[in-house]
């Protein structure tokens, strides 16, 4: 099962800046917008499904991201994204921006997710399944920071 997962996605007109570089707030649009869709094609998980049957979902706990290189109009970049860390209740997972090359890295994006109850509006424990899919797909890494994980992705291309 793919740890790392990529798509390709267009830099857009009505999310660039005058300098026609990407504005900084809609980075995670572009990245949370990539990730939902590499889970769904990927691996299969509907997390609006699961929304709905269930009431359970994820919520942003925080977000830390470093814009390294500017994603300009008309521009194709690779996105990557994968889970870094779970935990009973959160899930850390990384999402980078390159150009389409995969050579120049533009931002890198930490999310930290909290599995939420919809109904009962309070944080709630990944299920046994969840929890099994996540050992599958995690992609640990020994980094204490996101300048730590930057430094190696510029050298290390994964």
């Amino acid at each position: 099962m793919e740890k790392i997962l990529r798509s390709l996605r267009k830099i857009r007109f009505q999310d660039c800046d005058p300098f026609n570089h990407l504005n900084n707030y809609k980075y995670i649009d572009y990245f949370i917008n990539a990730r939902e869709d590499q889970i769904l094609e990927k691996y299969g998980l509907d997390i609006f499904a699961i929304a709905e049957k269930q009431g359970l979902s994820w919520v942003v706990a925080s977000h830390q991201i470093n814009y390294l290189k500017p994603a300009t109009l008309m521009e194709t970049v690779l996105i990557e994204s994968q889970l870094l860390k779970y935990g009973p209740k959160s899930l850390l997972v990384e999402m980078s921006m390159w150009d389409e090359k995969h050579q120049v890295l533009k931002s890198v994006l930490w999310t930290n997710f909290i599995h939420f109850n919809l109904r009962s509006q309070k944080p709630e424990p990944h299920s046994e399944e969840l929890t099994g899919f996540f050992e599958k797909v995690v992609q640990p890494g020994d980094y204490n920071s996101l300048q730590e994980r930057i430094a190696f992705l510029s050298v290390n291309r994964v």
